[in-house]
């Protein structure tokens, strides 16, 4: 299960309670759950997600590698500057690539009830560092920039993005983007019995995927 845009938001808990509870009805064997790492909003619908009577699994995720190249930020990207209201805080940002296997093997694999997950990439980098090694993968400039939370809101407006989504985006930076995630967690090798895949490798995969083509 997933709750979109955030777990975070108010009505994000009865909602994860209600589609337990239609689980229940249905007899449904196993939920993976993905949560948010270091939110405290998320906690209580992981707390609901115990009302299902099968089996169920906690996946914390931060920062996706691919909030670069299939957000907002993939415009910035190819505009050759990335701006963001952070600074030298890190992030050991996950690869989706990864979320999916471990989501995959908690659905189809015994092993994993009950089990939460912290996942993570293998190393902490600052935003600087991450837009370093996607312009080394690119092979041309492209910088970054720290604005402060008003500047980015403005621009997330102007790029198109929802007010509210806007509005929540500027709050999540604000609250979890204070180094509380900073440490690699070993959730994807407790998994999957192997390390997590790099940001630079992520970065490769995207170029040669064309998705930042200008």
């Amino acid at each position: 299960m997933a709750f979109q845009p955030d777990l975070a938001l108010p009505a994000a808990a009865d909602a994860i309670q209600s589609l337990a509870e239609i689980a229940n009805r249905q007899g449904l064997a196993r939920i993976v759950l993905l949560s948010g790492r270091g939110e405290e909003g998320a906690l209580e619908a992981e707390r609901r997600l115990a009302t299902f009577e099968g089996e169920w699994t906690v996946v914390r995720c931060s920062w996706f590698s691919q909030n670069f190249s299939e957000t907002f930020l993939a415009d910035q990207v190819r505009s050759g500057e990335v701006s963001l209201p952070v600074g030298t805080m890190r992030e050991p940002f996950i690869d989706a690539r990864d979320i999916a296997e471990v989501v995959g093997a908690a659905l189809m694999d015994a092993g994993h009830a009950g089990e939460t997950y912290e996942l993570t990439g293998p190393e902490a980098l600052t935003f600087a560092e991450a837009v370093e090694a996607i312009s080394a993968a690119l092979g041309r400039e492209v910088i970054y920039r720290q604005v402060t939370p008003g500047r980015f809101r403005e621009r997330l407006l102007a790029d198109g993005v929802d007010r509210e989504l806007a509005d929540l985006l500027v709050e999540l930076f604000s609250v979890t983007m204070d180094g509380r995630n900073a440490a690699p967690a070993d959730g994807v090798e407790r998994a999957l019995g192997r390390p997590p895949r790099s940001f630079a490798d992520y970065a490769l995969q995207t170029v040669r995927e064309g998705k930042w083509a200008v």
